[in-house]
């Protein structure tokens, strides 16, 4: 009886065409969690292809850290960027794609600290991990002071064919 009821009820109203449009609102919640779900899974594809490609001997958590709002670079073993995580554009202002080719002092600039960047450098030529703040710049000029991991990546050989960054604002 009551499912009589609900259906007349429903009838009567549709035939009023008193239908009102209501927008879907966790529409919009799901598909803010889908696209940024699509860009991780695209980063984490890309960063596997490239450890494919090269034969790195480390394997990296990208995921995790992707989803921790780190930004990724990867450069070849001439310190050329062949890869940048998209949420690089949140804390720089730099779309992947415009770094893509440059060497990471393209973010450097008077204010940073040069005595840093030489301890990264020599990092970076005795092959071995480093973790440093520096002052980097963003796209529109501002300063950010960024937290760097950076490791060598070698491959089964024990050539190094890239190395790995992993940045965040620091605070």
């Amino acid at each position: 009886m009551e499912f009589k009821v609900y259906d007349a009820a429903f009838a009567k109203q549709h035939e009023n065409g008193a239908i009102k449009a209501m927008p879907l609102v966790s529409w919009d919640i799901y598909s803010q969690y889908l696209l940024q779900t699509n860009v991780l899974l695209h980063d984490v594809n890309s960063l596997h292809q490239i450890a494919n490609k090269n034969q790195w001997k480390s394997v990296w958590d990208y995921k995790e850290s992707l989803q921790d709002e780190t930004v990724i670079v990867v450069t070849d073993a001439q310190l050329k960027i062949v890869f940048a995580s998209k949420n690089i554009k949140k804390m720089n202002g730099y779309e992947a794609q415009e770094v893509i080719g440059n060497s990471p002092k393209m973010f450097q600039g008077a204010k940073t600290d040069l005595q840093v960047s030489n301890e990264i450098r020599k990092a970076i030529l005795n092959k071995v991990p480093f973790e440093k703040n520096v002052i980097n710049y963003c796209k529109d000029g501002s300063l950010y002071k960024c937290h760097i991991k950076g490791f060598p990546i070698f491959n089964h050989k024990g050539e190094v064919t890239n190395f790995i960054a992993f940045e965040k604002i620091a605070a």
